[in-house]
């Protein structure tokens, strides 16, 4: 009866190609079963899907939002579907107004090591006295953006577009290559140097030339960072404020339970919402807020529960694509110098869970005067005290109080957690939210379950 129902539903509602009151949808299934029985059945109705993401359990296709709207439809979905919702865009979280720079501005009120080479950002996060223990060596960290384009100040171990299967991941925008360049740019000659610049970087090109991208193509890239084991993963960018999305917080947490690291942009609307963006808003990532040269919380970057932490994030120079370097701003500046950082603990024990890694770098941070923890988190990342850490006894169990969770570093194991909530045989939409012990929530929102294109 089930089957009937789903064939039923999707033959009425999917199509081969966009055409009127059409829109990408994603289709998320409980079990593989289900699963195969959409794709059996859209193969022998001669439609192919937009995307199959099989390690997920997602389809991607268009979809006839006005016959999927018919509640009778919603109500007798068959159980095997766990959501379905539009296969929303992100943005990147860069202002607009980058300039070329040819000239770096150096620190002068660093409270460590500041080599000539060096950009005042990079500096004032510490990222020079960690390098005495060490550079990030083959960390292998990804960047989720727009490509990252050949640089002599670079080097790229390898990647992949989820755009086009066709294309390679050279961006075609900038945006990635600038943000690459805060996490890893060499610095070798006296070019200046990222926050960790022996990481093995890997660019991930979901994201147009227009600085956009669809979650199915994020999703695909989270999964073949699973599957190429990526230790750091860097998300420059978010959902518009109020936008939501099950499929990407799953694939996130997939990402987050195989040890990855997941570091995402707070976002740039300043106090005007009170709420940061998704990804960022996952318990999963680490969310970076932005700061200025004067270690000030930026006026663009976002206020609200769940900010963990704060990076230089205004009047960044990095590089761009061919030869050159630009200055640009936004939580997309901040968050890989939190990446970078992330990298350089994990080459010093690359045992530690990415709660441990998270709780690390907050418990270093430094307040800053006047902020609140939904401005600041636990404050500036500061990298110092990494020279001097030692790894973590793995007799001890590592209470991560945000997540209310205990760890074992010996076994690496971690209690269950709570699973995102069906988005499907209702219209109440329970989303699962950063949770704290000293910010605790839980939203609820009342939307219908799908709204058209």
């Amino acid at each position: 009866m089930a089957q009937l129902h789903l064939e039923k539903l999707f033959g009425q509602c999917v199509r081969t190609s966009a055409a009127k009151y059409t829109s990408r949808h994603l289709i998320g299934f409980r079990g593989k079963s289900s699963f195969n029985q959409l794709i059996q059945y859209l193969e022998r109705k001669g439609i192919k899907p937009i995307k199959t993401l099989r390690s997920s359990r997602v389809i991607c296709c268009y979809m006839n939002t006005r016959s999927l709207n018919n509640k009778a439809r919603i109500t007798s979905l068959p159980s095997g579907i766990k959501f379905i919702e539009k296969d929303a865009r992100v943005r990147t979280h860069a202002l607009r107004g980058s300039q070329r720079s040819s000239v770096k501005r150096r620190d002068n009120n660093a409270a460590g090591n500041c080599p000539d080479h060096a950009t005042w950002n990079i500096c004032r996060v510490q990222a020079p006295d960690a390098w005495a223990k060490t550079e990030g060596d083959e960390v292998r960290v990804a960047v989720i953006d727009t490509g990252i384009a050949k640089h002599a100040n670079i080097d790229i171990a390898g990647g992949v577009n989820t755009t086009n299967s066709k294309s390679s991941y050279y961006d075609d925008n900038g945006h990635g290559t600038h943000v690459a360049g805060i996490i890893a740019a060499a610095g070798k000659n006296g070019l200046q140097p990222g926050v960790a610049p022996k990481v093995s970087l890997y660019a991930i090109k979901a994201l147009d030339h227009e600085g956009l991208g669809y979650i199915s193509d994020i999703i695909e890239g989270i999964n073949w960072c699973i599957r190429n084991k990526i230790q750091v993963i860097n998300m420059s960018f978010g959902l518009l404020p109020g936008e939501q999305s099950a499929a990407l917080q799953e694939a996130i947490q997939k990402a987050y339970n195989n040890g990855i690291v997941c570091v995402a942009s707070a976002g740039n609307s300043g106090t005007s919402n009170g709420r940061i963006d998704e990804p960022a808003s996952f318990s999963e990532t680490i969310s970076v807020a932005a700061s200025n040269r004067n270690d000030q919380i930026a006026s663009y970057s976002s206020r609200g529960d769940g900010i963990d932490i704060t990076a230089p994030g205004t009047n960044i120079r990095s590089l761009m694509p061919g030869s050159g370097y630009v200055e640009m701003s936004g939580t997309s500046m901040s968050c890989p110098h939190v990446a970078g950082g992330a990298a350089l603990l994990l080459a010093t024990d690359n045992s530690l869970t990415p709660d441990q890694v998270s709780e690390k770098l907050k418990s270093w941070a430094k307040s800053l005067s006047g902020y609140n923890v939904q401005a600041q988190g636990s404050g500036l990342m500061q990298l110092a005290s990494l020279a001097a850490e030692s790894a973590v006894q793995p007799s001890e169990p590592l209470v991560n109080r945000r997540k209310k969770r205990i760890y074992n570093p010996r076994h690496n194991t971690r209690k269950p957690r709570s699973k995102t909530a069906p988005l499907v045989k209702t219209s109440r939409v329970t989303h699962t939210p950063r949770s704290r012990a000293s910010q605790s929530r839980k939203t609820s929102i009342n939307k219908t379950l799908l709204k058209k294109a």
